[in-house]
């Protein structure tokens, strides 16, 4: 089973509750407190392209990756009134691959925590290419001791045309929460089944900081106090070496 099929034409309705906004103002009070010249963003993982849009409406301009062929459908659907519409590419985090170099990247929303282990190195390594000398990378991760509370818990969502249920699972040998999801969606009198399963992978905020070190990200800091830092989010900000 693949994430993010079958989801993606319902993710926007069933994450309501999150403050894109305040990703925004977090990412924007970074940039300013660097002082230097952010214009070209990169948007790593952008699922329907929510925020995408919405930083392309406070003026930056926007390469935003994923690799859902559906979710980028939803993200180009959604940033076509836009003045000047991002520019959407299908390619997978480890693969990443621009024709120059951004200002800034950012990887929202613990999408970080869908990569597995084994390929952040490459990833550190190509955004280390890709953002420009002295650019920043910004992205947050639940914490492993977030990911861990989750066990055994079951989660409910229902709209009127849709019901979600998740049922997460710690696997202590691989170090991640697997959701598995079920999908059940209204069609006329009767209900169609969709499956999905997700996995989120417990990185170590210490690992990771050796990592973008490695990788030539020397100066980093984190955050709890942007969103829903109260619920395990933790924002690392690194700056790509001169």
């Amino acid at each position: 089973m693949n994430a993010y099929g079958p989801l993606a034409a319902w993710y926007d309705s069933l994450t309501g509750d999150v403050s894109y906004e305040r990703f925004a103002d977090l990412y924007e009070a970074e940039f300013a407190r660097d002082g230097g010249e952010f214009r070209l963003l990169l948007d790593l993982c952008c699922g329907t392209g929510t925020l995408t849009a919405l930083m392309a409406r406070r003026g930056y301009e926007l390469i935003a990756v994923d690799a859902s062929v559906d979710m980028l459908m939803q993200a180009r659907e959604k940033a076509a009134a836009l003045p000047v519409p991002p520019l959407f590419l299908c390619q997978s985090a480890e693969e990443l691959d621009l024709y120059g170099t951004v200002d800034a990247a950012y990887c929202s929303l613990d999408s970080l925590n869908y990569l597995p282990p084994g390929i952040l190195p490459e990833l550190f390594r190509r955004l280390h290419l890709f953002v420009r000398p002295g650019g920043l990378l910004l992205f947050d991760i639940r914490t492993p001791e977030w990911l861990k509370n989750r066990d055994g818990q079951i989660y409910l969502d229902e709209t009127e045309d849709l019901l979600c249920l998740w049922r997460a699972d710690f696997d202590e040998e691989a170090g991640a929460l697997v959701y598995g999801m079920d999908l059940f969606e209204r069609e006329g009198a009767l209900w169609r089944r969709e499956s999905e399963e997700h996995v989120e992978y417990a990185h170590e905020p210490e690992r990771l900081s050796a990592l973008l070190t490695q990788a030539g990200f020397a100066a980093q800091r984190q955050r709890t106090d942007g969103p829903q830092g109260e619920d395990g989010r933790l924002f690392i900000i690194a700056k790509r070496d001169e």
